[in-house]
This record gives structure tokens, C-alpha cells and sequence, in this order.
């Protein structure tokens, strides 16, 4: 069966471009294209595609108003202009798949971000990438400097976490989502469960809540309700 695509973008000629990119792959069929993101959200309804391209600037319901309701129903990739670092991560906080820029990217490559997205694996173009990277290191610190105390520094040695364990665990004290995680370290979020398994051995929890209280250092390893 084909995947199932539905373009969303104020400009007929964008939608009619990447329907023309999209028809040189036989697995992919465009089965709906929206002007705005309230347009998107009906016919992503009616239609039940397997990924939705989005655009984040349209008049009326823009791409980021709309993606928190649209990635309940399918998997989004944002196909846009907009580079904005603070545009690339909000848009990834809302359950976007992948961040891909006009004019960054060949046929070939839209293509297997597509079927990529489809499977939960992100996708980025160099920009999105860069962006996401400047946001990242430049709204961490605060986060870090007060989620890791001079207590939690040390907490990677106390606990035996990797430094990659320690930089998913603090993502998930600060609540980002197994798919957020997994876009934040360009790694899959059968990686990013598998690193979590391993988190939650070493920190001898059994939910996120748990492991959250003995990172920030409000509980302590035997001190579980659990035994």
C-alpha cells in the first residue's frame, strides 16, 4: 500500500510542486491538499493520511497552531521557509517529526524524509539542524543550572550514566517525550527507549516521575515505595 500524503501550504504553486516531487516515488500517492491549518485539520479527518507536510506561515490557522492537534492523527513533517531557531524548536516541542527548508533539500531527499517521518525517524535540513542546535545549547543552560544543582552534578557518577544517558535524562526532567527526545539527539526513539530502560535500571525506578525525583535529588536509590 502507498503511503498517504496531505500537503498543507497557502501557496497552490508549493502544493503543486511538492505533489509533482512526490508523484516520482511509486509508495507515495497525495491524497489531499489544504490552504491552512484548520483546512489541514478537516481533511486530515476525512482522509486519514499516514504523514502530513505542513508549512508553518498561513493566514487564517497557521502550521503551528494547528500541529498539536494534526500529530494526534498522523505524523507531521514541517516543509517551510521559516528558519527561526525558536520556530524549529517550538514546532518540535508540539510533536513534529522533522524540520525540513525550502530550497535545502532534493526531490530524493523530501522523499525519504517522508517515509522517514512515517517510521519515527526524524528528519532535518542543514538549517532546521543548525537552528535546533542554537536553541538547544542557548535555552539549556538555565534549565541545567537549576535542575542540576552542585548536588546533581555529580549525580551521572552516583548513579553510572553514561554522558548520553545523563543528557536524556535531564530531557526528561525538563518532560520532553520519548519522539521530542529522540528529535532533540537526531537518534531514533527505539534508541531513545532503549537508553531509557537503562536509565531506569541504574536508577532503580520504574516510571518517569520516579526517575525524575532521584535525578533532581529528592529521592534516593532504596528509598521507593517499591522495595
Amino acid at each position: 500500500m502507498p503511503l498517504r500524503i496531505l500537503i498543507a501550504d497557502d501557496n497552490p504553486v508549493v502544493r503543486a510542486g511538492l505533489a509533482s516531487l512526490l508523484a516520482t516515488a511509486r509508495d507515495l500517492v497525495v491524497v489531499a491538499q489544504a490552504a491552512d491549518g484548520r483546512e489541514a485539520l478537516s481533511l486530515t479527518r476525512r482522509h486519514a493520511p499516514d504523514v502530513i507536510l505542513l508549512d508553518v506561515r498561513m493566514p487564517g490557522v497557521d502550521g503551528i497552531s494547528a500541529l498539536p492537534h494534526l500529530v494526534q492523527l498522523a505524523p507531521v513533517l514541517m516543509l517551510t521557509y521559516s528558519q527561526e531557531p525558536d520556530v524549529v524548536r517550538e514546532a518540535l516541542l508540539l510533536g513534529a517529526g522533522g524540520y525540513l527548508v525550502h530550497g535545502e533539500f532534493t526531490p530524493e531527499d523530501l522523499v525519504r524524509a517522508v517515509r522517514d517521518v512515517r517510521e519515527g525517524r526524524a528528519h532535518f535540513t542543514t538549517t532546521a539542524a543548525s537552528a535546533l542546535l542554537a536553541e538547544l545549547r542557548t535555552s539549556s543552560q538555565p534549565q541545567r543550572s537549576v535542575a542540576r544543582s552542585s548536588e546533581g552534578l555529580h549525580n551521572s557518577v552516583l548513579f553510572g550514566l553514561s554522558s548520553r544517558e545523563a543528557e536524556i535524562m535531564d530531557l526528561i526532567a525538563s518532560g520532553m517525550s520519548n519522539q521530542q527526545i529522540a528529535a532533540a539527539c537526531f537518534i531514533s526513539e527505539k534508541t531513545v527507549k532503549n537508553h531509557i530502560n537503562r536509565i531506569f535500571a541504574k536508577l532503580q525506578s520504574t516510571s518517569r516521575s520516579e526517575a525524575i525525583a532521584r535525578w533532581l535529588g529528592t529521592a534516593r536509590p532504596g528509598v521507593s515505595g517499591h522495595g
